[in-house]
C-alpha cells in the first residue's frame, strides 16, 4: 500500500540514535513502546542455535522495527507500521511467512494472513493464496478496497492483483531450508505410517515461525497484523488462526492488539487474540495479566503450544509464551530497539 503522507512532526522530534536493549528492560514511562514484532513461538533449541544463525534472527527482528518505525514517522499511521514489519519479515526469507515459508505435503508454498485496526474494528484477511508476494498488503487490501474480511485461495489471488499488489511466481518462495524440512517430514510419514509434522493428538512436532506486529500510533490508534505459511506438511486446505480474527489477531482501541503464533488449531478454539481483549474490557486486567491467563490456560503440549505479542493504548506490552523463546522485539518513539529469542531469566 502507498506510504506516502507527510512526516510526523511529533515522531520526528522524538527522533534519537536507537541503541538495543533486552525485551525484559521495561522503558521509561515517557518512551512509550509503539511497535512490537514476533517471528514465532518455535525457536531453535538452545543447543542447535549458532552465533551466526541467531545474529540473523536478531538481526530480521530489528530491520522490521526499525522499518515499521520508519514508516510510523512517515505517515503516523499503525496501519502503515504493522504492514511494514510484516513485509520487512516477509521478505527475509528467514521465518515461516512470505519468502521461506514451510511448504504443503503436495509441496506447495499457501500462505495466511490478517490485519486489523482497533478504532472501528476493520480487518481483513487472506488464506491460501500463492502468488502475491506480501499475503500482509493482500490482508490489508481486503479490508480497505472491498466489503468483506476474508477472502481465500484463487479468489484472494485475483483479487489482489487486480488491487495491483506484487505477483510472483510461486518459486518464489522456495527456500532449501523449508524443502528439506518437508522431505524430512515425508521420508518419516512414510517410515513411521504416521503423518509427520504432528504428534499423536495432531498437533504440530514444534510451532513454526509465524511473525506479526502490534502498533500503537500517535492517534491512539492500535493495529495488529499476523503473517504465515502454516505448517509443514499440512493438507487438505488448512487454514490455521493467523488469518482468524479473533483467534491469531485482534485489535481494540479500548483494549489491545493482539498477534498470537503456535498451534493454530487450539488458538481458534479457544479465541485467543479476543479473549485477551475481554479480560482487559470486562474482567479490568492489565494487558499483561490477560495475556498471561490466556495462555496459561491453553491446554499443554511438550514443547509448547505458542504465544503472544499485545500492546495496550499506553505502550504496555505483553510478550508471553510457554515455549523455550519467541523470536521478539519492541521498539520505542524514540527509537529504543530490544530484541530477545529465549526466555529471559
Amino acid at each position: 500500500m502507498a506510504l506516502g503522507k507527510r512526516p510526523s512532526l511529533i515522531l520526528l522530534a522524538g527522533f534519537i540514535m536507537a541503541t538495543t536493549v533486552r525485551v525484559d528492560g521495561q522503558p521509561p514511562a515517557q518512551d512509550r513502546v509503539v511497535l512490537v514484532v514476533h517471528g514465532g513461538s518455535g525457536v531453535l533449541p538452545r543447543a542447535e542455535m549458532t552465533p551466526e544463525r541467531e545474529q540473523r534472527y536478531r538481526q530480521v527482528l530489528e530491520q522490521a522495527l526499525r522499518d515499521g518505525r520508519n514508516a510510523l514517522r512517515r505517515t503516523g499511521r499503525g496501519l502503515d507500521a504493522v504492514e511494514t514489519a510484516i513485509r520487512s519479515m516477509e521478505d527475509s526469507g528467514v521465518f515461516n511467512a512470505g519468502r521461506g515459508a514451510v511448504f504443503t505435503h503436495d509441496g506447495r508454498n499457501e500462505l495466511d494472513a490478517s490485519i486489523m485496526e482497533g478504532r472501528d474494528l476493520r480487518a481483513g484477511a487472506v488464506a491460501g493464496v500463492t502468488r502475491i508476494k506480501n499475503p500482509i498488503s493482500a490482508a490489508r487490501a481486503v479490508m480497505e478496497c472491498s466489503s468483506h474480511v476474508l477472502l481465500i485461495g484463487e479468489g484472494a489471488d485475483r483479487f489482489a492483483i487486480a488491487q495491483h499488489l506484487e505477483e510472483v511466481s510461486p518459486v518464489y518462495f522456495w527456500t532449501p531450508e523449508r524443502w528439506e524440512e518437508l522431505q524430512k517430514a515425508l521420508r518419516e510419514e512414510e517410515r513411521t505410517g504416521r503423518r509427520s509434522g504432528t504428534d499423536r493428538r495432531g498437533a504440530p512436532d514444534r510451532p513454526f515461525g509465524t511473525v506479526g506486529a502490534v502498533a500503537l500510533d500517535p492517534g491512539g490508534n492500535l493495529v495488529a497484523g499476523t503473517s504465515t505459511g502454516g505448517m509443514t506438511n499440512k493438507r487438505f486446505g488448512r487454514v490455521g488462526d493467523s488469518p482468524i480474527i479473533g483467534a491469531g489477531t485482534y485489535a481494540d482501541n479500548s483494549a489491545c492488539a493482539v498477534s498470537a503464533t503456535g498451534h493454530g488449531e487450539v488458538f481458534i478454539r479457544h479465541a485467543v487474540a479476543h479473549d485477551i481483549v475481554a479480560r482487559m474490557k470486562y474482567g479490568k486486567r492489565s494487558v499483561r495479566e490477560a495475556a498471561r491467563e490466556v495462555i496459561g490456560k491453553l491446554p499443554k503440549e511438550p514443547d509448547g503450544v505458542g504465544g503472544v505479542i499485545a500492546l495496550d493504548a499506553a505502550g504496555n506490552v505483553a510478550l508471553e509464551f510457554d515455549s523455550e523463546g519467541m523470536y521478539r522485539g519492541t521498539i520505542t518513539e524514540s527509537g529504543t530497539v530490544a530484541v530477545e529469542i529465549y526466555r529471559v531469566p
